[in-house]
């Protein structure tokens, strides 16, 4: 099993560097330089400064240099600094990914909460009414727009009823409230982006869930444990439920990217600052070291994903043996 684990962190080396270099080289090809977001709008600025400015970022040289060069300081955890404010890409960053990841593992957490009961529930009762009803309602939230649904919803509470803050995580007069009433304070924030997040996730893990029970609930060994006498509690929830995991932890572990990327929508319409609201205000600016930064986070958490995807499936499905640095099945 170690050798197992050794070999695919081993693995992830290569690829973890196909995706920087594609990126990085892709990210170049967008017209517009970020000296020009800088200087078109003073018409004071000479060519010779736009040079010097150019100079100054390095943007003067080939870009594999200027790859490699970024893969120096990728390797010492070195991400640049920002050429909007000089700041150190990592320090930006260490402000945002807090509150991007709080929001999407809430979200996961009630995705999971809510949709493998409701997928179960749909397979034990395939063809009748809840299934139906179910089906009817996760497929109307998984073909809602989120930007329309958080407009939607965003109006409806806060505008019209005024019972939830329209933007940010926290309120002007936070620092004042006490420990209870910040912790109050924020939830009330993050009620609508949070439930926008779960409200779309629900289709795809209820369906999966769904689809995989009913092909288990007709196995041999389910017909058996029934034969047994034992309850359909034990049998669904102890013996179909372990197998039925398989496909929703292959979700999980491509959901993890998502924390960044799936945040751009809802934090930039309730303006909170997360990683989704600077990658995308990074994109605008040109600003490139930040957007490496971001985009090398979310290899890495994607790899990462799938990587523990691959471990965890060793201990859902028994059928699965790691023996000298292979998978058996």
């Amino acid at each position: 099993m170690i050798k197992h684990i050794i070999k695919k962190i081993l693995g992830l080396i290569p690829t973890l560097i196909g995706i920087t270099l594609i990126s990085f080289f892709v990210i170049h090809l967008a017209p517009g330089k970020p000296t020009d977001i800088q200087t078109s709008m003073n018409p004071k600025v000479s060519f010779e400064a736009k040079q010097r400015l150019e100079k100054l970022y390095g943007l003067d040289k080939p870009l594999y240099i200027q790859y490699a060069e970024w893969v120096g300081r990728f390797v010492r955890f070195d991400f640049g600094r920002s050429y909007l404010d000089d700041r150190p890409v990592s320090e930006k960053i260490a402000e945002r990914i807090p509150i991007t990841i709080l929001i999407n593992f809430s979200a996961i957490l009630l995705t999971l909460v809510i949709g493998i009961p409701l997928g179960i529930m749909s397979a034990v009762k395939r063809g009748k009414l809840p299934d139906k009803l179910t089906t009817i309602f996760v497929f109307i939230g998984f073909s809602t727009p989120e930007f329309w649904l958080a407009l939607l919803l965003m109006n409806l509470f806060c505008i019209n009823l005024g019972w939830l803050p329209v933007s940010g995580i926290t309120s002007l007069d936070f620092e004042s409230f006490s420990v209870i009433g910040k912790i109050i304070d924020m939830a009330r924030h993050l009620i609508l982006p949070v439930a926008i997040s779960t409200f779309g996730s629900l289709a795809i893990i209820s369906r999966y869930m769904r689809t995989e029970m009913v092909g288990i609930i007709r196995q041999d060994y389910i017909r058996t444990a029934r034969a047994k006498g034992l309850s359909e509690k034990t049998v669904i929830y102890k013996h179909a439920l372990k197998n039925a995991l398989l496909p929703i932890i292959t979700i999980l572990g491509l959901s993890v990217p998502g924390l960044i990327g799936g945040s751009v929508i809802f934090e930039s319409i309730f303006a909170i600052p997360g990683m989704g609201r600077l990658f995308y205000e990074s994109v605008m600016a040109r600003d490139y070291p930040v957007i490496m930064g971001v985009l090398s986070i979310g290899a890495i958490l994607t790899l990462l994903g799938n990587f523990l995807a691959d471990i965890a499936y060793s201990y859902a499905d028994p059928r699965i043996r790691v023996t000298g640095g292979e998978v058996e099945v």
